[in-house]
């Protein structure tokens, strides 16, 4: 019992000292020349610099550094040191200088320091990830998407992304994807049709960009060169009154889509656009719209406005990704059929001024970004032109 209670003794004795020690000033030995003896100094903290050593009768006399000097720890020098001056091109001030602190620079966004030099990061090509994202202090690290995995872009941000799981969406496989493309899926989603989407953007994109808006008297020349069933006259005098002229081939080639749906070249574009569709949902999904998101982003549309009960019923009956698409398709036809992708770039400018998180910005504007882009403008110009006997509409149309 005694030897348990010396060994206690002796372990609270350690420990005392120990944190003892951990709180007090370190010190240092200095030779006093009054008293011929060495004596155990304290050392001066961060921030000040040694003005006096200590004596037999006084302690170590410690004085705050200068302006523009520093001290970062315990120490014994007599003076500051000075900061590091301004930071070099294509960097900003990490953390101004303190008494305390030296100047801390670093890169901007989007570069990293490498021998003195601030370079930009390594951007991961399609069929690659991003596995860690770059920082100030080191390079962005790429990977191979792996199997079930794809990457489409060439970025420094985007990690690999999981193929579209079609069976999930009510869809069917047409075409399984792979690193540098997502799975293909064709077929009618249950969740979309009780959602109750009119217009999809991508239809949008694919039509309107595909062949420009023209008059009304050109309306029938367009008709007569496109193949497969023919669009009667009733249908073009009524799409005639009810659109305007700038809607009006939109319409028209929505309701040729509808008519010649078992066509081998429609079937191409209807596949096109179950790609780009899936394309667009997930980057929908990305952007993580809340309730109260869909609500400031339909408030800067322009134009008549959806009303807050519309709103709220979207978002019970249609899945995060399709919420945007719904009320956009709402908004247009509130609007007499106005351009979703104009109105979205509208209202992303008034967003500044609600301080939108970066990552939903982002994700709406790639979303636009990729349905006007120059490459599916092309491919869809291609299509229409080879379904014209690979002859150019407009120079027919001109030459009238």
């Amino acid at each position: 019992m005694n030897k348990l209670l010396c060994c206690a003794l002796v372990l609270l004795d350690i420990s005392v000292k120990w944190t003892t020690q951990e709180t007090s000033p370190p010190k240092y030995l200095h030779y006093d020349p009054e008293t011929s003896r060495e004596l155990m100094c304290d050392q001066c903290p961060p921030g000040t610099f040694l003005k006096q050593h200590c004596t037999a009768s006084q302690k170590t006399v410690c004085v705050p550094c200068p302006p523009y000097h520093y001290t970062d720890r315990w120490h014994v020098s007599e003076e500051c040191l000075y900061c590091s001056p301004v930071c070099k091109e294509l960097q900003h001030v990490k953390q101004e200088c303190n008494a305390t602190h030296n100047r801390v620079c670093e890169c901007e966004e989007g570069r990293y320091l490498e021998l003195e030099f601030c370079l930009k990061h390594r951007r991961c090509p399609p069929g690659s990830g991003v596995l860690h994202p770059g920082t100030p202090e080191r390079n962005t690290v790429c990977k191979r998407c792996p199997d079930g995995f794809f990457s489409n872009e060439t970025s420094a941000k985007a990690p690999c992304r999981r193929h579209t799981n079609c069976s999930a969406f009510g869809l069917r496989l047409i075409q399984k994807g792979n690193a540098t493309h997502d799975n293909i899926c064709s077929g009618s989603s249950e969740l979309t049709k009780r959602c109750g989407i009119d217009v999809t953007l991508c239809e949008e994109a694919f039509f309107r960009f595909a062949i420009p808006a023209i008059t009304p008297n050109l309306l029938s020349v367009l008709v007569a060169n496109l193949t497969g069933n023919k669009i009667n006259a009733e249908s073009i005098e009524r799409i005639k009154r009810r659109h305007s002229s700038q809607e009006q081939t939109f319409q028209l080639l929505k309701l040729w889509k509808h008519e010649n749906k078992d066509q081998d070249m429609v079937k191409k574009i209807i596949q096109d656009i179950d790609f780009c569709e899936s394309s667009v949902q997930n980057h929908m999904e990305q952007a993580n719209l809340t309730p109260e998101l869909l609500q400031r982003l339909m408030d800067g549309l322009p134009g008549k406005k959806v009303p807050l009960e519309d709103i709220e019923q979207a978002t019970k009956t249609c899945s995060s990704r399709e919420q945007l698409l719904k009320l956009l398709s709402l908004w247009r036809i509130k609007n007499g059929d106005q351009d979703s992708l104009k109105g979205l770039s509208e209202a992303l400018k008034h967003l500044k001024a609600y301080h939108f998180p970066k990552t939903v910005t982002q994700s709406l504007k790639k979303t636009i970004r990729f349905l006007r882009s120059f490459t599916m403008s092309k491919l869809y110009q291609k299509l229409f032109m080879e379904m014209m006997g690979k002859q150019d509409p407009w120079v027919k149309i001109s030459c009238l």
